[in-house]
């Protein structure tokens, strides 16, 4: 019985032990994960500077209309913060206007004449009244066009030439739309006159000429058809459709100079003498061109 007894402590000391053994495995504390690095406050954008808003007159001879209408989107588009307003009618008038003291920045004429007139560098023959409105050093010759012969759709008079056309004044059987001698387009088309020795006044007595105010006027009345026949500018011409039966010589009225230049009056001189330069760009004079200008010589 003691042997019994004996064994079965024996047998419960061998089971503690073992159960000592087996004692659960300590788990490892997780590990902690890093602080996340402090983000770094985003670089503030610098202000942008604002844009100068700059208002740029511009007179301009009204063959110009349709170009530098097309050439003003270009540029502003371009150029923020920039907006041309033109002013298109003769080139008489504008410089009318300019010499009473209307603003323009920028003065394109349509021929030289106007502009000598405003031209202090020009001798009392070309400025008679010895104006000084061209700032000296901004005036170029811009353009070239051409004097041209058209008729209304159809051509109902069968006109072909200045030739044919002397000879119908002469003979009384057209009625011819010219510019008025203070319009570049009216005294270009005295000089065709003058060229074939046509007495201008016999032949307004005679009925036989209307007139019209600006080169526009005379395209009008040549697409409506109230005259057989017109001069105008070839540009003109293209933008209106117009068919042109012929074209003026330089030894007939000499050539057409289209002369630009920067007031003096300005109140925006830098902006005017940016977009003049733009003008002869590549871009403006394939406006131009696409009408009928050439770059003048």
């Amino acid at each position: 019985m003691k042997k019994i007894v004996a064994l079965l402590l024996a047998l419960v000391m061998v089971l503690a032990l073992a159960a000592c053994g087996s004692s659960t495995t300590t788990t490892a504390p997780a590990a902690t994960e890093a602080p996340a690095a402090a983000e770094e406050p985003a670089a503030e954008e610098p202000a942008a500077e604002p844009v100068e808003e700059v208002e740029l007159i511009v007179f301009a001879a009204a063959s110009m209309t349709e170009t530098l209408t097309e050439i003003k989107g270009m540029y502003e588009a371009e150029n923020p913060g920039v907006t041309i307003t033109y002013n298109f009618d003769s080139s008489g008038t504008l410089k009318t206007q300019i010499q009473e003291g209307a603003d323009c920045d920028l003065f394109i004429s349509a021929a030289p004449k106007q502009m000598n007139q405003l031209d202090a560098s020009k001798d009392s023959d070309a400025n008679p009244d010895g104006l000084d409105f061209v700032l000296q050093g901004s005036r170029i010759n811009l353009l070239e066009n051409k004097v041209a012969l058209v008729v209304p759709e159809g051509n109902p008079k069968g006109i072909e030439s200045f030739d044919q056309l002397s000879e119908l004044l002469k003979s009384g059987e057209v009625f011819f739309a010219m510019g008025n001698s203070d319009v570049p387009v009216g005294q270009y088309t005295q000089k065709i006159l003058a060229y074939y020795e046509l007495s201008e006044e016999e032949l307004a007595n005679a009925g036989v000429i209307t007139y019209g105010s600006n080169v526009k006027e005379v395209t009008t009345q040549v697409s409506e058809a109230s005259v057989d026949c017109g001069v105008v500018y070839g540009t003109d011409a293209f933008s209106a459709g117009l068919e042109v039966v012929d074209t003026a010589t330089a030894e007939m009225c000499g050539q057409v100079i289209y002369p630009a230049a920067v007031l003096n009056v300005s109140k925006n001189p830098e902006a005017a003498q940016a977009f003049l330069d733009y003008l002869r760009t590549d871009a403006a004079m394939a406006v131009f061109e696409n009408v009928g200008f050439s770059p003048a010589a």
